[in-house]
């Protein structure tokens, strides 16, 4: 991104976009993009087995590595799209600081649909959409937390996020934290 050394971060809860929105954000601006849990997947297997052989706390020892890693060593080139419960983890929530971060944030209507779509995710066991809430409540301030802006993700395409996001990078001069959307 031009005029900035810091990477792009797009963090928020399961199916909210992350990744779509964080590989169209790089490819438009030349960016490389890396997503945190396909590293961990392509590295360590599929993140139910990691679960499975090493439960959660196994799994956020790997994520906080691979997090680590791709912030230290990706650049100023780079945009990163975090798993859902990267922000659980302290060292993770401090090393976000010297990085641009968007919260991407949506409602459980937006998601569900997804989460049902989608590949097995071993946190949303059970009831999903419940369990999805749930995370999401408890998670929520940690994302705002972190970010420098949060966009609501509810009825935008791709394109629009990432014309959203662009606009917001873009006019946040300080570190003020902006807000757009349904009332975030």
């Amino acid at each position: 991104m031009p005029g900035t050394l810091s990477p792009v971060v797009f963090t928020g809860p399961m199916a909210t976009g992350k990744t779509a929105v964080g590989r169209s954000f790089a490819a438009r601006r030349g960016l490389t993009f890396v997503d945190t849990d396909r590293r961990i997947t392509q590295r360590h297997g599929p993140i139910p087995s990691i679960f499975e052989a090493e439960g959660e706390d196994g799994f956020r020892r790997l994520e906080a590595d691979v997090v680590r890693e791709v912030l230290a060593g990706g650049g100023p080139g780079v945009v990163v799209s975090l798993g859902g419960g990267a922000v659980l983890n302290a060292g993770t929530r401090a090393l976000l600081k010297a990085a641009r971060v968007v919260f991407l944030d949506a409602d459980l209507a937006t998601v569900l649909p997804r989460l049902n779509a989608g590949a097995s995710r071993p946190m949303l066991a059970g009831d999903a959409g419940e369990r999805w809430a749930t995370l999401y409540e408890q998670r929520r301030p940690l994302y705002l937390e972190v970010a420098e802006c949060v966009v609501d993700t509810r009825g935008r395409t791709v394109r629009q996020v990432v014309d959203e996001v662009e606009r917001m990078l873009g006019l946040n001069d300080s570190n003020e934290r902006r807000t757009t959307g349904h009332g975030t």
